[in-house]
Formats: C-alpha cells, structure tokens, sequence
C-alpha cells in the first residue's frame, strides 16, 4: 500500500473539498467467491470448524445485520468462507481504502470514521439492505480486541437495529485472537480457529422488544474473554515467543507501580524497575517466578490499569506534554 503524504497549513487541510459519499457496492459472484478461495488457505491452516444455531430461521435470499467480534486479521476471511455465497457488504474503517480504495468497494466495503456520528453509514446500511438487497457484515467494537474481551458498545446500536428491523446473527469466533494477538507483534501461533454462528433477532423480535431488551441482548452476546475461553477449554500454547510484546499490554507494574517498565520475551514479562518476574503459562495464566502472583488473568491486570488511569484523571494527575506531527486523512 502505498500513501501520499504533504504538508500544508492546517486551515488549507481543514478546508479541503471531502470526497463524495459513494452509495455501496452490490459485489458480484465473482469477487465473493475470489474472497471465498484466497482465504481458504489460511482456514486450511487453522482447521477452522463452524457451527451453526438457528441459521435455518434466516432464508437464503433475506438481507441481515451480521454482528461479529474482532479479534485478529483472519476474521474476514471467516465471514467470506461462512457468508457464502450469500451476498454481504462490509462496514470498513476508512483508513483501509487507502491505496486500494477500487478493489474494497468490488468486494463489497463500504467506509466509515470510527468513534464519530456518522449519519451517512446508517444510510449506507440501510441501502445496501433494502436497494442492493444484501447482508451487512459490521464490526461494532470498531477495533480489534487488544486484552481478548468484548469493548462495551454504545447504546445507539441498539436504537439503530430497531429501526432497521433486519433480521441480526452474531458471529463469534474462538482461537482466532490467541492466533495472532496484537501485542504479540502478529507472530502467528499453530491453534485451532472456529465459530459460533447464531441467528439472534427476528424482525418480530426486534419489533416487539424495546430498545433496552435489545440492548440487554447485545451485551449478552458481547460477553467473552478470549483468556478466560482459553483457561477452562485447555487452548495449549506452547510457542516459546508467546510473551513477545507483552509489555503493550501489561505496562504498569503491580508491584512497584513503575510505568512503562515492562519487557515482555519468551515466555517472561519482566520489570527492569523492581525486576520481579511473571511466567505467561501455555494455558494463558500469568504466574510469579517469585512471591506473589497479584493478576493471574491477563484482563484483570489490564483493568487495573485501567482503573488506575481513570484515578488519575479523577484527581488532575494524568497527562503529559510531548511534541507530536498530526497527520489527517482527506
């Protein structure tokens, strides 16, 4: 991919002509089935296994919403391979189009900003589903999951389905984020990748049940913790590298309440300030070397950092100056 930067005067940049919006792309046959077979091999390697619940309540030639959690760079290739040949189009990031902008809409993308009020994507959803007569594959965590668990969704998902009525399935996926986490610099792992297919409200439902059922649902259903799935199913990791780049994770240390200390290599997560020491086991458990192990599960060490943030704010402590290049997409 290849991108063009310039440097002009911010009231030049903020000023600029945007692109016009582009109604979505119906993508033919052909680009899906091309999205089906370059992703196969990928599947191949895995041993990918999907299951199906409820799928028969959804005719072949209905339009859905098709909500799927994001845990790693395989999960379009999923939705192409368990979609098929049923026609869907992609809510994508808009960044992603850069440089390749023709080929996303053949295969049927259409962009968005993430973490903005964008009216003109319900439009889009709403066309593809009742002018292109196709599905709607939409990530709405809007980001891939950095500590395995679900990122709490906004309450105008729920408001936003009730006034599509579209029938909504989830796609959930399990070992495709312990395949190539983020933190671990994408270093690819020989695991097992499968997912959960199920059909979760009809038109009726959605008609019916108030936007904060709905809501109740959604929250339901983005409920899971990719450690924790992996603890209680026995998920073996035995590459030695598993801890490489832990430290984009698990930054604070626990014991000495150091920031930005941390090393993570092998198998080890080490502080350089205190030099205590913690094993990430094969069954995804963080585990002392000596004295006490203070956060045996990943996400609960993240959420004290977290919470640690969040007490800082709270009492004028957090922040830092630092020179930076802004750089904006037009």
């Amino acid at each position: 991919m290849q991108v063009k930067n310039s440097v002009k005067d911010y009231d030049i940049v903020i000023n600029m002509k945007r692109p016009k919006r582009r109604k979505p792309k119906r993508p033919n046959l052909f680009f899906r089935t091309l999205l089906k077979v370059v992703s196969a091999p990928d599947l191949a390697a895995t041993r990918f296994k999907v299951e199906k619940t409820g799928m028969e309540r959804l005719p072949k030639d209905t339009p859905a919403l098709f909500l799927m959690n994001h845990s790693s760079f395989i999960d379009l290739e999923i939705a192409a391979s368990i979609l098929y040949p049923r026609p869907f189009n992609i809510v994508t990031t808009l960044d992603a189009f850069i440089g390749k902008d023709w080929l996303m809409r053949q295969i049927g993308c259409f962009p968005t900003r993430k973490f903005v009020t964008d009216i003109g994507l319900i439009k889009d959803i709403n066309y593809c589903i009742k002018n292109n007569n196709t599905s709607v594959l939409m990530y709405p965590e809007a980001g891939y999951s950095f500590d395995g668990k679900a990122t709490v969704l906004p309450d105008s998902l729920a408001h936003f389905i009730k006034r599509l009525g579209a029938p909504v399935v989830m796609i959930e996926t399990f070992g495709a984020f312990h395949r190539k986490p983020l933190y671990n610099e994408l270093k690819a792992r020989k695991l097992p990748v499968s997912a959960h297919m199920r059909y979760v409200l009809s038109p009726e439902d959605i008609e019916t049940k108030s936007t904060d059922e709905i809501a109740s649902i959604l929250r339901e259903q983005f409920s899971f913790d990719a450690f924790r799935w992996q603890q209680k199913n026995g998920l073996k990791i035995s590459e030695d590298f598993r801890a490489d780049g832990l430290q984009r994770l698990l930054y604070k240390c626990p014991n000495c309440g150091e920031e930005g200390k941390t090393v993570g290599k092998g198998i080890y997560l080490e502080c350089t300030a205190c030099h205590k020491k913690w094993e990430l086991t094969e069954y995804g458990f963080m585990r002392a070397t000596e004295g006490v192990t203070e956060y045996a599960h990943i996400p609960d060490w993240f959420e004290w950092q977290r919470g640690c943030v969040a007490k800082e704010i709270a009492d004028g402590r957090y922040g830092f100056c630092e020179d930076v290049d802004i750089y904006m997409i037009v």
